[in-house]
């Protein structure tokens, strides 16, 4: 039992030792560059596409390395260009590798997309969260919430100008009455209420 880890140990560093010298990458790391939390119309075919960055234990980009994705068996889901459930691509000098031109089905819900890269040895997984909807928006664009924030904005800013000219309007009838209060010409005290002397006193 204490041989067991050790061994397993060995192999691993071995098999990177190996992959090294072969020049593969002893690690595959997976980030998902454009396409992810995307949702799309049921039925409709994907326009944007997924595309993921494979980069290797120093975090540079991997070339050559095989990514598969592969969307659900069942619910909500489509088929690749080709016609299948798994489209596979090849990294270019920039890690990257992409997908595009789904065809959706009609039921509406979220899911995953399975992705896998592979080179050499080196291993690497992970998975894109999707939807489909019968009215479909992108993710953090939703006019529910954008639209509503940008007139809660504007809502704020009317309420305080609003309050600003009850202020200077507050302010203005304070420093009237401090004004008359101190002595101030009667031309000055008259400025505001003029006809209603006027009227009162005759």
């Amino acid at each position: 039992m204490f041989l067991r880890p050790v061994i397993q140990t060995f192999v691993t560093l071995l098999t990177a030792t190996l992959a090294f010298a072969a020049g593969d990458p002893a690690i595959l790391a997976i980030r998902i560059a454009e396409g992810d939390d995307a949702v799309y119309a049921t039925g409709s075919r994907a326009t944007r596409g997924l595309t993921v960055l494979i980069t290797d234990e120093t975090g540079h980009p991997v070339d050559g390395a095989t990514v598969s994705f592969v969307l659900p068996a069942a619910g909500p889901s489509g088929l690749f260009s080709s016609g299948s459930r798994t489209e596979i691509a090849i990294t270019h000098s920039d890690g990257r590798a992409a997908v595009w031109g789904m065809r959706w089905n009609r039921t509406a819900g979220p899911f995953e997309v399975r992705i896998t890269a592979v080179k050499g040895e080196a291993r690497a997984g992970t998975v894109s969260a999707q939807a489909l909807s019968d009215s479909p928006v992108a993710k953090g664009a939703a006019p529910t919430k954008s639209s509503v924030g940008r007139g809660g904005h504007k809502l704020l800013w009317i309420s305080v100008i609003l309050a600003g000219a009850a202020a200077a309007g507050a302010a203005g009838l304070v420093a009237g009455k401090t004004t008359t209060g101190a002595g101030a010409s009667p031309t000055a005290a008259l400025q505001i209420g003029t006809p209603t002397i006027t009227l009162s006193h005759p």
